[in-house]
């Protein structure tokens, strides 16, 4: 075939036949189609994805090349350039003006790993390219300051418009404040309720994050005042329940999960992690042992209609990456690694469809 002459027009209509396949709606309507340039027989564009974390980004660049192929001509050479603009509805957020998303991190009971899996669900989503930062509000058992090797550290202080702001501790990219960081590391501090809540809302009000896509919180285990204290202060994108396969966790995350959507809170559940899903030797990395049970994480996400983000399997390379101070994530290529990722590129796909479909969240005002 000869040259086929095209323009904007042309290529916008194409592309008005591609969905986005979580959002349901055509990429042109949707805003997502940016710098069309146009030559002899090529074109480029630029898709802004909904986070760089988009696990469907292969194949909405496929879908437009195969439009453009398909109603204008097969010779023509098409340029798909993808970035990725963070979407947020928050409401009421001057407390934190520059936090695109605040996501919850919770679970039922202790000990099931949600600081493990809060550290490389952060690392994950930063290494996407977004924008992250922790708040470590488990006032029982501050773990990520050991996490990200920072438990020696200390915040430092800046004034800023007659204020003082706490500057958070930087460290492989995220942004991190911890509870653990106020109280020395050997000595026991009894926190009373009051004084907790206090403090998780210093870490909003004075501490000065800048631009963040995800602020993921590490909450305490079960339901306490610090549940209460977050979403009262501000508006909270959705939780994220992490549980393991046995039933005395399935439990317990139930009710962890039924407090969220409370009608007073009504924070959107964006999904279910299955921590500890089955043991898989290094040696023999295709073998799954389910010594915890099996599928009760997606059992616990099917009974109540919310998405199953996915399984991360029970390997001794996380824990001696966590004892390390280095979230396993930033390691070779494993099944954790694989897993963590896979799963942070489903939050990150199940935010922005609760942003595109779901309500604004707001501050919860009632006294619950």
């Amino acid at each position: 075939m000869g040259e086929f002459t095209i323009n904007k027009e042309k290529i916008l209509h194409a592309l008005s036949t591609v969905q986005e396949p979580d959002l349901k709606k055509d990429l042109v309507s949707l805003g997502m189609i940016q710098d069309i340039e146009v030559g002899v027989n090529q074109v480029s564009f630029t898709v802004i994805l909904t986070t760089p974390a988009c696990p469907l980004k292969e194949l909405i660049k496929r879908s437009c090349v195969e439009a453009i192929h398909t109603l204008l001509s097969p010779d023509i050479d098409v340029r798909v350039n993808l970035t990725a603009n963070v979407t947020s509805i928050r409401t009421g957020a001057s407390l934190i003006p520059g936090v695109k998303n605040v996501i919850a991190i919770s679970s039922g009971k202790g000990g099931v790993g949600k600081s493990t899996v809060t550290a490389n669900l952060a690392m994950a989503l930063h290494r996407s390219g977004a924008k992250v930062g922790i708040i470590d509000a488990d006032i029982f058992g501050p773990s990520i300051p050991v996490m990200f090797g920072v438990e020696d550290m200390q915040p430092t202080i800046t004034p800023k418009d007659g204020k003082n702001f706490i500057n958070p501790i930087r460290q492989y990219g995220i942004k991190l404040i911890s509870i653990g960081f106020l109280t020395p590391a050997d000595s026991a501090v009894v926190w009373r309720g009051p004084m907790a809540s206090q403090a998780l809302r210093q870490f909003f009000g004075d501490t000065d994050w800048g631009d963040l896509d995800y602020l993921l919180i590490d909450l305490p285990p079960g339901t306490s005042d610090i549940h209460l204290t977050l979403v009262q202060t501000v508006p909270v994108t959705g939780a994220v329940i992490v549980t393991t396969p046995q039933k005395v966790a399935l439990a317990d995350a139930n009710k962890g999960l039924a407090m969220f959507r409370q009608p007073q809170i009504n924070v959107p559940i964006l999904g279910v992690i299955e921590n500890m899903a089955y043991f898989t030797p290094a040696e023999l990395p295709d073998n799954k042992y389910y010594i915890f049970g099996k599928g009760g994480g997606a059992k616990l996400a099917e009974r109540h209609e919310v998405p199953f983000l996915g399984q991360i399997p029970l390997v001794q390379s996380v824990r001696e990456a966590g004892d390390e101070g280095r979230p396993a994530v930033m390691d070779a290529e494993s099944v954790a690694t694989v897993a963590f990722r896979e799963a942070a590129e489903a939050l990150a796909q199940q935010v922005a469809i609760r942003n595109a479909n779901s309500d604004k969240t707001k501050v919860v005002e009632t006294r619950v």
